[in-house]
């Protein structure tokens, strides 16, 4: 797609270019902030300062463009004495912007996911088989490169048994999916991938990469680090996999477990997660001042583990 027809992403295309060369002078930092100019908002680009430095859908009146397009050594922004000057390309990326209204846009991880809509295919192409591969085939093109060539079936189970289970086929396991790869390859893969799901193996490969965001660990840390006994909430991680829980029933067993109707043991083992803290055992400790270091501890895994946000400002 033609850059001067694609309408811009401001997180990818737009908010780079103002956090390296205006944000320092005119980002959220009050401090040093100068003309009370605002360019990381869009209220602040639009009125603050002497009126707003962006006049959406009019370059030529924006004072930003004038700036920075400016040769005069009192005008010129960023200063000359920075150093810094935008590109022609960058010049014109932000020109097309405010033409095109100087939209911003939220942090990405508050922005509702929209589906997008495929590429055209453009030709015949064996590694195309579904709509990812028409994305990747896009960007390849406009960078001028060529997909990679098709796995030989060999490698293709290696990369599948390690992805999905963490460890390499047999030399009978891939015998035996030659064997079949040779009568239907199609077939052949999607038998494996199930095989591969239903293994033992698959919660203990998926379920590693929760423990470690639970901060799970055998050992109680600190100096002494004696072994712990958490052994029984790791095995409820596996078996929640392989069992294909949904999250949010895999959510509410280990925040709240306990507190469900006629909770079972599963339940209560689940809300193990909680127990995942560092643990001082060293004299002369102030337990209580510890207990709430671990409390403080938990709400920043919750919360970094669902919400995507550390909370660590609320702790003061």
């Amino acid at each position: 797609m033609e850059q001067n027809s694609a309408t811009l992403s401001y997180d990818r295309e737009i908010r780079p270019i103002l956090a390296e060369y205006c944000f320092a002078c005119h980002g959220f930092d009050s401090s040093a902030r100068q003309g009370d100019l605002r360019l990381d908002t869009r209220e602040g680009a639009l009125h603050s300062g002497s009126g707003g430095a962006i006049d959406p859908g009019n370059p030529e009146t924006s004072w930003l463009m004038l700036r920075i397009e400016s040769t005069e050594h009192d005008v010129q922004m960023p200063p000359p004495e920075t150093g810094k000057r935008l590109s022609s390309q960058q010049k014109e990326l932000l020109r097309q912007w405010i033409t095109q209204g100087a939209e911003y846009q939220r942090h990405w991880s508050f922005t509702p996911p929209v589906r997008s809509t495929p590429p055209a295919p453009e030709g015949q192409s064996l590694t195309a088989n579904n709509e990812i591969d028409l994305f990747i085939h896009s960007q390849l093109k406009q960078v001028d490169l060529e997909p990679a060539v098709i796995a030989m079936p060999e490698t293709l189970l290696r990369r599948i048994s390690l992805d999905l289970i963490g460890l390499p086929p047999s030399p009978e396991q891939l015998d035996h999916f030659l064997m079949h790869w040779q009568v239907d390859s199609d077939q052949a893969y999607s038998q494996v991938v199930d095989r591969l799901l239903f293994s033992p193996h698959f919660g203990e490969r998926l379920g590693r990469w929760w423990l470690d965001q639970a901060r799970s660990a055998d050992s109680n840390g600190y100096s002494i680090d004696r072994p712990r006994q958490i052994w029984a909430y790791r095995d409820w991680v596996v078996q929640a996999f392989n069992a294909d829980m949904p999250f949010d029933q895999f959510t509410i067993h280990q925040i709240a477990g306990d507190l469900l109707p006629n909770a079972g043991t599963q339940q209560l083992i689940a809300t193990g997660f909680h127990r995942n803290t560092q643990l001082n055992v060293e004299g002369g400790i102030d337990e209580e001042q510890f207990r709430i270091e671990s409390v403080f501890d938990r709400v920043a895994t919750t919360g970094t583990d669902w919400l995507g946000l550390t909370v660590g400002c609320e702790q003061f």
